[in-house]
């Protein structure tokens, strides 16, 4: 019987919960887009473009200008995630390296899905890149196709951009965050 309620106290402790971005949030979200640079972009990118990427005010200036648009996760309390769209189109989902695989990427899509579901919204887009085989893997085990490739301009470094979309059907009438995830609103 202590065992089962070890679990649950477990289980329930480690939920993942989205709610809105938070002035509070400007560090760990900060944290999580150096991780997922570091670990996927890095080491692509050609040394002129990293270069101008160091030089640049990224991503202190994507956070600034659109920090309030963001939804994260938590586990714990920590922020361990977050994504930004707006309309039909996901801007950025990012989960760091030490936290990927449990949940929280397929959480965040769900969550932005029903939110584009509950505006109205019938398909969702996002875009990859063709070096970026872990997200193509991910995007379509979730549903989408993909609809078209084009070269990356923002790098400079010789990417192709490739366009997923989703049929996201008809508008939900409740919207919700995901079954495996929770919501609430900050107090």
């Amino acid at each position: 019987m202590q065992d089962t309620a070890n679990s649950t106290a477990s289980a329930t402790a480690n939920a993942i919960v989205i709610r809105p971005w938070q002035l509070a949030d400007f560090d760990a979200v900060k944290a999580i887009l150096d991780d997922t640079f570091a670990s996927t972009w890095q080491p692509q990118l050609t040394p002129e473009a990293l270069q101008a990427y160091r030089d640049s005010a990224e991503p202190l200036g994507y956070i600034d200008q659109m920090g309030p648009a963001f939804f994260v996760a938590e586990i714990d309390g920590d922020v361990v995630g977050m994504v930004h769209w707006e309309d039909d189109f996901v801007h950025a989902l990012h989960v760091p390296a030490a936290q990927q695989r449990k949940g929280i990427a397929r959480a965040l899509m769900a969550f932005a899905e029903n939110g584009m579901r509950a505006a109205g919204i019938e398909v969702a887009r996002l875009e990859t890149d063709t070096f970026n085989e872990g997200s193509q893997g991910f995007y379509l085990a979730l549903g989408y196709r993909e609809a078209g490739r084009y070269p990356d301009l923002e790098w400079h470094s010789g990417f192709t951009t490739i366009l997923y979309v989703k049929d996201l059907g008809a508008p939900s009438s409740s919207p919700s965050a995901s079954n495996s995830a929770s919501t609430r609103t900050p107090a």
